[in-house]
């Protein structure tokens, strides 16, 4: 069941999400940590910024679970599954709750800043574009900070 407060069992996320997730962390990840070889980076930046286009993509058309509007709540009602939680009696949602839905688009919105920053630093408009290349290293930033934080 798909309400507020229901328990329920078995796989809340289909196939194409869950290789969407661990196929994004792999990619983010080297990424990340392989800076000093240019086509690696650069091939897994493109990567993750693919992935974050399917998973849009997925969140509109997708089945239920993996549509956006089935998981992701107003800040009202996450303002209040954070109070829920606080007070020690939040809701059980399948799936993300208020607080990770809304975690899962800061990291999606991150993503996306990080690798159309970094795309743009290779072309001939943006080489060399100090405030590009500001905008792509805090976003990266930003992103590992809300990794931590998921």
């Amino acid at each position: 069941m798909s309400e507020a407060g229901k328990k329920t069992s078995g796989r809340v996320w289909d196939p194409l999400v869950r290789l969407f997730h661990w196929t994004l962390v792999a990619a983010f990840a080297t990424a990340w940590f392989i800076r000093s070889e240019a086509a690696i980076h650069e091939t897994a930046g493109k990567t993750v910024l693919v992935l974050v286009i399917l998973r849009a993509a997925w969140g509109l058309v997708g089945p239920g679970s993996a549509r956006f509007e089935t998981f992701i709540k107003g800040p009202v009602t996450t303002l209040r599954y954070v109070i829920s939680i606080l007070r020690g009696k939040p809701a059980h949602y399948p799936g993300h709750n208020p607080a990770g839905a809304a975690m899962i688009g800061a990291l999606l919105l991150s993503l996306t800043a990080t690798t159309v920053s970094g795309v743009l630093m290779t072309t001939t408009a943006f080489w060399g574009s100090t405030w590009i290349e500001l905008v792509h290293g805090t976003a990266a930033t930003l992103t590992v900070c809300l990794i931590a934080g998921h």
